[in-house]
């Protein structure tokens, strides 16, 4: 897993914020895309305080990490599939959490089987892609062109 590279596609995806604000389903958010737990410092905090660049950078930190190990709970041979495969189901997972994932039964037997197209197709029949367009699109398309080398 390239987790550098990674961490640059969720930046792009989710952006970097400094600061408490909530996000499109109204739950308090900061950094890129952590959602605030009640467990966080940060939970007590009013939407448009500040949230240090180091605090930002450790729970990137450990969200990447949980994001991982989802992936590889919910795919038990993520290790051996493809890097580019990875980078698109880890942005995915960051994106929507195992829950949500694992509900994408069509593109997981795509995956299973690497059959990338099928995968592909599977991952636009969905709620998700109708909401987040731009990045399903890109997806996507890296999904489709993604080689078993």
């Amino acid at each position: 897993m390239n987790i550098n590279r990674l961490k640059n596609d969720l930046e792009l995806d989710e952006g970097i914020v400094y600061k408490i604000y909530l996000d499109h389903l109204g739950y308090k958010t900061f950094g890129v895309g952590h959602l605030v737990q009640p467990t966080d410092p940060e939970y007590l905090l009013s939407v448009g305080e500040q949230v240090s660049k180091e605090r930002v950078n450790e729970c990137f930190d450990k969200d990447v990490n949980t994001c991982i190990d989802e992936c590889k709970a919910l795919y038990g041979d993520f290790d051996e599939l493809p890097t580019e495969a990875q980078l698109i189901i880890a942005n995915m997972m960051f994106n929507l959490g195992r829950t949500n994932l694992s509900k994408f039964k069509g593109m997981k037997r795509g995956v299973d089987s690497r059959n990338w197209a099928l995968a592909a197709n599977e991952m636009v029949d969905s709620l998700w892609y109708r909401q987040v367009t731009n990045r399903a699109e890109r997806l996507v398309k890296r999904m489709k062109n993604v080689s078993n080398t």
